[in-house]
């Protein structure tokens, strides 16, 4: 399983910016793809998530109204459109898959839950 993200910038606050995670590789027919991030000095955090099986999505508090995940027909991207954005969304971005189970909606922002991860993609938010 192969995940590449990118889209990350300098972006003005509230302003709006798009991630992408391409996604190669995976086999399984339950899966989750999440989106995490880790700014300077704090420890990793998850933002969103979306689930193969039906779509369903799910947001951490502080991004709840503003950002949305998204994914193509094919399954193969997965898109975060961050609105709305500010100072303390900026920090490097992560995209990470999941092998779907029975507590993995309950459980998706656990980052133990997922396996595999990209290469982060810097969102920087400043005036």
């Amino acid at each position: 399983v192969q995940l590449q993200a990118s889209g990350g910038g300098l972006v003005q606050p509230g302003g709006s910016l798009r991630l992408s995670c391409t996604v190669s590789g995976i086999t399984w027919d339950y899966y989750a793809i999440g989106w995490f991030r880790q700014a300077p000095g704090k420890e990793r955090e998850a933002v969103s998530c979306i689930m193969s099986k039906d779509g369903s999505t799910y947001y951490a508090d502080s991004v709840k109204g503003r950002f949305t995940i998204s994914s193509n027909d094919a399954k193969n991207t997965v898109f975060l459109q961050m609105n709305m954005v500010r100072p303390e969304d900026s920090a490097v971005y992560y995209c990470a898959a999941a092998q779907g189970d029975i507590l993995l909606s309950r459980l998706w922002y656990r980052q133990t839950r997922y396996g595999f991860w990209g290469q982060g993609t810097q969102v920087t938010v400043s005036s």
